[in-house]
């Protein structure tokens, strides 16, 4: 496969982990002549969710090929087992299983969506194996004292708080929510609507909308009717731009915010045209402006590279997650020093390097003694405004 051209600044503190890591803790941790490192990645290919799994695999496979270039992890190359949950938590669950048991991967990352992940998260205690979360945003994915998880993406009571600056700067007054009925949705409506609460806002309907739902006009025409100024949404993208649609052809105009991170605004934007303008979205990645993200040199490369690979650029708001989740990974293995599962889970807590969309270090989060880890990303809102993303000024 070719190797990604490298620049300088990538040589940072998560390159050199990897390629310096001290002396192994196993006999076979830094065996030159040992096979790659299996690292199980369980996404979604098919299914209502297949773009956004697609999208955060392909980013995966940017950072192993970067990392491989850079001479791999403990003197080995990492590989990729990549697993189809096709969108189903019972599939994700089973898919976890195999990763495991069949194909010997110590560390694993998925599963996209909550309901997915928590499908997955009894395999992980019953065989005591870490899985780093990149995209679910349930807050039960942390709470429910699963040591074996550590998600780099926010919760949804995460991104409430990161959003509760924000409330009196635009003038929320009463709130409307229209969400998936999942465990993502449901979450994000209970903890914004604790939120806003808290803030002093009015929170009035809360309507839910099924997975594959393709008419959600009689959910549209109650908000028409409600008086509250804004509706909060969470969906995937292929449900925003449904609403989006439907809220045109309805007449509703009020107040738009996405929630949960996982909306792609520029797919939004070719998918939905003009009925995506004045949409506001909270998201985790600022991939529009490179220069104000954590990491400026390295948002870049991660771009141009992408773009090296014939991806579309709507693609790089997800896809950013599976490169970070992997380099995550890989740099739990260099300070675990060893291919043990129960060795890379204890390094998971020593993590610390600046990723996409902020500091990647694990808090605890859970039951004392079976916490779970959980980073802190930065979160972000921006607005369609004429086919383009822009930052409003607050």
């Amino acid at each position: 496969m070719r190797k990604p051209t490298l620049y300088p600044a990538m040589m940072s503190s998560l390159a050199l982990a990897l390629t310096l890591a001290s002396g192994p803790a196993r006999a076979d941790a830094g065996a030159s002549g040992a096979g790659p490192i299996r690292i199980g990645v369980n996404e979604p290919l098919t299914g209502p969710f297949a773009a956004s799994g697609t999208y955060v695999v392909n980013g995966a496979k940017i950072a192993a090929d970067e990392i491989n270039a850079q001479g791999g992890v403990l003197g080995r190359k990492i590989e990729l087992v990549i697993e189809d949950n096709k969108s189903n938590p019972t599939e994700a669950a089973a898919v976890a299983e195999k990763l495991i048991t069949s194909d010997k991967t110590p560390v694993m990352m998925g599963a996209w969506g909550s309901s997915l992940t928590l499908a997955v998260m009894p395999k992980l205690a019953d065989y005591e194996t870490p899985m780093l979360v990149e995209t679910s945003s349930s807050g039960k994915i942390t709470t429910t004292g699963n040591p074996y998880v550590f998600r780099i993406s926010p919760p949804s009571a995460l991104e409430a708080e990161a959003f509760a600056p924000m409330v009196g700067k635009i003038g929320l007054k009463k709130v409307d929510f229209i969400v998936i009925n999942n465990d993502w949705g449901r979450g994000a409506a209970a903890d914004f609507t604790k939120m806003l609460k808290d803030k002093g806002v009015a929170v009035g309907l809360v309507e839910t909308m099924d997975q594959g739902a393709q008419d959600m006009s009689a959910q549209l025409s109650k908000l028409k009717g409600s008086d509250a100024d804004t509706i909060m949404i969470t969906a995937a993208v292929d449900q925003l731009t449904l609403l989006f649609k439907q809220m045109s052809a309805l007449g509703l105009k009020k107040r738009i915010i996405t929630t949960g991170g996982s909306q792609n605004p520029d797919q939004i934007i070719a998918q939905a045209g003009g009925a995506a303008d004045g949409t506001l979205h909270l998201t985790t990645f600022l991939p529009w402006y490179p220069d104000r993200t954590p990491n400026p040199k390295a948002t870049t490369y991660f771009i141009e590279e992408w773009k090296k690979r014939g991806f579309q650029f709507a693609g790089v708001t997800e896809s950013f997650r599976g490169y970070d989740g992997i380099r995550t990974i890989a740099q739990a293995i260099a300070k675990a020093g060893s291919t043990e599962a129960a060795q890379i889970k204890a390094a998971f807590w020593a993590v610390d390097f600046t990723g996409l969309n902020g500091q990647i270090r694990f808090a605890k989060s859970g039951p004392a003694g079976r916490e779970s880890g959980q980073s802190k990303p930065d979160v972000y809102l921006i607005r369609i405004e004429s086919g383009r993303v822009v930052m409003p000024e607050l």
